[in-house]
């Protein structure tokens, strides 16, 4: 299923998705890397992680706007204020990458997502973003609504 996404049911040709695989605590998607994906020497280039960590929040965001939904400034109400990726291994074109993704921490206006990309089962990158909750009107950050912020805590990060 090369550069296909799979949700709900729909196939959506945007990315090189395999699989969402659970939505319990661990959100993971694999993905096949595209050969544009790649420097002249078949290592991933550093901006494709940040793009493939973007894609991985997608099911995040289904917690503040269903998926079915068109996406506005009206009804999307979140904004990334931080993100830093480590490199700890090089990671290569033609070798599928999972995508893991978790809740670290929630504050009050905001939280952090944590992410890791392995390839051939080894931790090549791993990464973290702050979400703020966010009022595109006003251009305020609001705190995190309660009904949200308990779907949320469903996939914290375990301890340790």
């Amino acid at each position: 299923m090369n550069y296909l996404a799979r949700k709900g049911g729909v196939l959506h040709p945007h990315f090189p998705i395999k699989q969402q695989i659970r939505r319990q605590r661990l959100f993971t998607i694999t993905i096949t890397p595209r050969f544009g994906d790649a420097d002249a020497l078949g290592h991933i280039n550093n901006v494709s992680l940040a793009i493939w960590f973007e894609l991985a929040r997608n099911s995040l965001f289904d917690i503040f706007v269903p998926h079915e939904k068109i996406l506005s400034r009206e009804n999307f109400p979140l904004i990334l204020a931080h993100a830093d990726y480590d490199y700890v291994a090089q990671m290569y074109l033609r070798t599928d990458t999972e995508i893991k993704t978790w809740i670290e921490k929630i504050g009050n206006k905001s939280f952090t997502i944590y992410h890791e990309a392995w390839q051939a089962g080894r931790l090549c990158a791993k990464g973290r973003v702050v979400i703020v909750y966010y009022d595109f009107g006003t251009e305020k950050s609001a705190p995190i609504p309660d009904d949200k912020r308990e779907l949320l805590s469903r996939h914290l990060l375990p301890p340790g």
